[in-house]
């Protein structure tokens, strides 16, 4: 009798396992179908400064090393350029400098990487030796923050060769700066508005 009754009661507990396993499949797959709802789209842009598909304007600057930088207008060497906005207290910049070497040898569009930010020079030389930006042109310029109306950071602008503003946005991770080459090869403002099909900022050669 005693036989019988374990044996039963181990045949539920099996069930029960199985029946448990069953819904954490079930549960796994909702996970990930609801993430790839809401999963990022992208750089988020704010409608600030430049519109996309205008002409940028340009800047003649110096780095913090005095070397002359043109920032906007036509590049000679027919490269783009990607203006990244910082600050040396920003940990999400910090985060995502040392990615920016790989992202500019991984594009299949060369492209000019500027660094931009403001305050005091010492402050920023001291961050971008710790940082080993040295590879990069590193500018100083509030009036460069205020042309693009920069309010959060960091910030990135991506301009065509043309001097042209092709995207732009709040970027966090890796995939958000790759979503403006990505929204600039699709010809759109941003992944958000591809993705939604809002094509009201297409972009015009």
């Amino acid at each position: 009798m005693m036989q019988t009754a374990l044996t039963v009661s181990t045949a539920l507990l099996w069930i029960a396992v199985l029946a448990l396993g069953a819904i954490c499949l079930a549960l796994v797959r909702q996970v990930g179908i609801l993430y790839e709802r809401i999963m990022p789209a992208g750089a988020l842009m704010i409608d600030k400064g430049p519109a996309v598909g205008a002409i940028a304007p340009t800047f003649e600057l110096s780095d913090i090393r005095g070397q002359n930088v043109k920032v906007g207008g036509i590049d000679a060497q027919g490269k783009a350029t990607l203006l990244f906005f910082l600050s040396p207290t920003c940990p999400v910049c910090k985060k995502l400098l040392p990615l920016l070497p790989s992202l500019q040898s991984s594009e299949s569009t060369p492209v000019n990487i500027v660094l931009a930010s403001d305050g005091d020079l010492a402050e920023h030389q001291r961050f971008a030796q710790k940082q080993n930006l040295d590879r990069f042109p590193y500018v100083l310029s509030q009036e460069l923050g205020m042309a693009y109306q920069i309010g959060k950071l960091p910030y990135a602008v991506l301009l065509d060769d043309s001097g042209k503003v092709r995207a732009k946005g709040l970027v966090n991770t890796r995939e958000h700066l790759e979503s403006l080459f990505e929204a600039k090869e699709r010809g759109v403002a941003s992944l958000q508005e591809f993705v939604h099909g809002d094509h009201r900022h297409e972009q015009h050669a």
